[in-house]
């Protein structure tokens, strides 16, 4: 196994083994995670006790915005508008939320402490983001993931109400299909992100399209979408 030093750098990703762990090691700096995703990988461990894992699955699950499938009754319930939706006001508190949701066969959370305090860091430098539901003021779902270029590399997601992670994600959509956004990252393949139209991929595809979409200019900073229109 291949053991990361201080430079900011990975090795090539056919090093990776069968379940796709390439390296351990590193911290998760801004650089480091920049440097990470626009080369096709991801940190995923365990806890603060053990080693940074960084993988690149052999397959890659992936959104094209123009693609992404909504159920309808997705779309009914959207229609209702008893939810809505906000943009980086809250980060923490999503990322916070996401790393309560207990999941079926986990223990514990793989969003540490120190994976929320490097995510909140690239969410101050602007370049992760927050999707937020509502229903008046109070917070019931979200996600939130890392903007590179043409490219959303969604995270993680979590829902206190039905339907509340939906909606935030009909809204991601949405809003990358408005600013011709190129792909949605899902990571790894689930009924979750299935049920929204995503598609497995070739990890050597799948880094041909991301070094190609993230050197469009990124859309960093805060995002706000209150002057897009959404017609569900």
């Amino acid at each position: 196994m291949i053991y990361l030093d201080k430079r900011i750098q990975f090795p090539d990703l056919n090093n990776a083994d069968e379940e796709g762990l390439l390296c351990i090691g590193g911290d998760l700096s801004i650089p480091r995670l920049l440097c990470a995703y626009q080369s096709g990988i991801f940190p995923w461990y365990s806890d603060d006790y053990q080693p940074i894992l960084w993988w690149s699955p052999q397959e890659r699950s992936v959104i094209y915005p123009p693609q992404a499938h909504l159920s309808k009754s997705l779309v009914k319930f959207l229609r209702k508008k008893t939810m809505h939706v906000r943009v980086d006001t809250c980060f923490s508190q999503v990322i916070q939320g996401c790393a309560k949701v207990e999941r079926a066969h986990e223990s514990g959370t793989w969003i540490t402490k120190d994976m929320q305090h490097a995510y909140i860091a690239l969410h101050q430098a602007g370049f992760a983001h927050s999707f937020e539901t509502f229903v008046g003021d109070r917070l019931v779902g979200g996600l939130y993931g890392v903007s590179i270029g043409g490219c959303f590399f969604g995270e993680s997601m979590f829902s206190l109400e039905d339907n509340a992670s939906k909606v935030a994600f009909a809204y991601l959509n949405a809003t990358l299909g408005a600013w011709q956004f190129d792909i949605l990252d899902c990571q790894l393949q689930n009924a979750n992100v299935a049920r929204y139209g995503a598609q497995l991929i070739p990890r050597a595809l799948y880094l041909q399209q991301i070094q190609l979409f993230c050197k469009k200019p990124t859309r960093s900073g805060l995002w706000c979408i209150d002057n897009l229109s959404f017609d569900f």
